[in-house]
């Protein structure tokens, strides 16, 4: 089992036959060294950063405490009533086990809703039976809201973990959307690739995506669902959880909690997750091999004040510090 991600290379040429022409298909991979010339002034800071033990273990979230401090002092906030609090849909609301949804105020779609925890503390244990629920309550919500607009089939879930990951309200909170005439362009994207793909290889791309992982040991089944450390994070730590094609995405409950406790493992507080999802109804488009996805990824210490997005992210590739093989370990802990 590869021990590093710059081993990388010699540990795909290393695999067997079918797994091997699998990742020629799906990866293109170079390896290169940086070089430098540092001046004897610089020698004590680079050994400090760069050339002791802590620079090879899991980095401590410095602003942990803070974290705690305002997630404390945010309680009692308009979430923690939110049947006076928020504003209901045109639908009314939907309620779970461990939730009810709202309707977003600052609307980026016709029907943009809110699913309100209820568990204040974003941080709080999340087991398979919660995400299910969550899940599910998102799913009747956009159901409810294909009722009134039967073109409105495009349904997406988001979840912003904290404010460095994008969530203006720190109570813990999914958010979900429906869309009309064509799927989100990255969802639409993915599809036509993965079409692409199986015709000019013959094979399905998510099947190879899993073969790779799972050949390298960075992935492994919960419960059904495949779960990988990704090898293309779009930032650090990225975790992909596939189904299967026609399941419903409930089923993936059991492997997003496993995610997202592995990333809690590694010192992540703060992260973002989105599910792709075949629209709710047909479109004549083809969605027959498409599963249910969801993506988690780290977004970084919440006291540090530098962006983990930069214009490589925006406008050429992500750059990533993280080892997946490192998140793997924790996912099969």
């Amino acid at each position: 089992m590869t021990a590093s991600i710059v081993d990388l290379e010699e540990a795909v040429a290393s695999l067997p036959a079918t797994a091997r022409a699998v990742a020629g298909r799906i990866l293109a991979i170079s390896t290169t060294i940086g070089r430098l010339e540092p001046p004897p002034e610089m020698h004590e800071w680079i050994r400090k950063f760069f050339g002791s033990v802590e620079a090879v273990r899991p980095m401590e979230v410095k602003g942990g405490d803070e974290v705690r401090a305002t997630i404390a002092s945010s309680a009692n906030d308009p979430f923690c009533r939110p049947e006076t609090g928020t504003p209901a849909d045109v639908f009314g609301r939907v309620e779970g086990r461990w939730g009810i949804t709202a309707s977003n105020v600052a609307k980026y779609d016709g029907f943009h809703g809110v699913l309100v925890f209820k568990e204040h503390d974003p941080l709080a244990p999340l087991d398979a039976a919660a995400v299910r629920d969550h899940l599910t309550t998102a799913r009747r919500w956009a159901e409810r809201a294909l009722e009134v607009d039967p073109a409105a089939r495009y349904y997406f879930l988001l979840w912003n973990c904290l404010w460095r990951a994008g969530g203006s309200i720190v109570h813990g909170h999914m958010q979900m959307t429906a869309t009309r005439g064509m799927h989100y362009p990255k969802i639409e994207l993915l599809r036509r690739q993965a079409l692409a793909y199986d015709a000019r290889h013959g094979s399905d791309y998510f099947d190879d995506l899993w073969v790779v992982h799972a050949a390298l040991g960075l992935g492994t089944e919960v419960d059904g669902g495949r779960v990988m450390a990704s090898l293309v994070p779009i930032k650090e730590r990225e975790i992909m959880v596939l189904g299967r094609p026609g399941a419903d995405e409930s089923s993936l409950g059991p492997a997003i909690a496993k995610a997202v406790a592995a990333l809690r493992a590694a010192g992540v507080v703060s992260y973002n997750m989105a599910l792709y999802l075949p629209p709710l109804s047909p479109d004549g488009e083809d969605w027959r091999r498409f599963p249910p996805l969801a993506r988690l990824v780290d977004r970084g210490d919440p006291a540090n004040k530098t962006s983990d997005i930069g214009a490589m992210e925006l406008y050429a590739s992500s750059v990533i510090a993280a080892d997946p093989f490192r998140l793997a370990e924790a996912l099969r802990a």
